[in-house]
């Protein structure tokens, strides 16, 4: 299970949403090995006055969240980072000072997810990778 969020100013985010959760959703695909079906996206446009950030960022400042079962190995992780950075930087041309990550892993017991704890779910995807 992992689960994505994404905080920028509304005027930049706005725009490109979908193109962005598209570059998410393929990363994991490819380094975490997710099935095509596990998009889990929540995006939080906010205005000027409600996003404090250094002077050193500029308005294009992006936070991604991603909570994740724990499990993956930290070359993976790092992978993970790197992959989303490029390819956010490539698309966009946001400056990789601009992007931060942050990546959250819980034991998979702390999930409640389809009525279960997570622990106890069938899932169709490794995730010790």
């Amino acid at each position: 299970m992992v689960q994505i969020k994404v905080y920028a100013l509304a005027d930049k985010l706005n725009p490109i949403k979908m193109e962005l959760s598209n570059i998410i959703h393929t990363s994991l695909i490819e380094v975490l090995q997710l099935t095509p079906e596990k998009r889990f996206h929540r995006f939080f446009p906010l205005d000027k006055s409600d996003f404090y950030y250094p002077s050193d960022r500029t308005d294009n400042y992006l936070i991604i969240e991603i909570s994740m079962f724990d499990g993956r190995s930290i070359e993976t992780i790092k992978e993970l980072i790197r992959l989303l950075i490029k390819n956010i930087n490539r698309k966009f041309n946001i400056p990789a000072d601009d992007i931060e990550i942050t990546i959250f892993e819980t034991p998979k017991s702390n999930w409640g997810i389809r009525g279960l704890p997570g622990d106890e779910l069938i899932l169709n995807y490794k995730v010790e990778v």
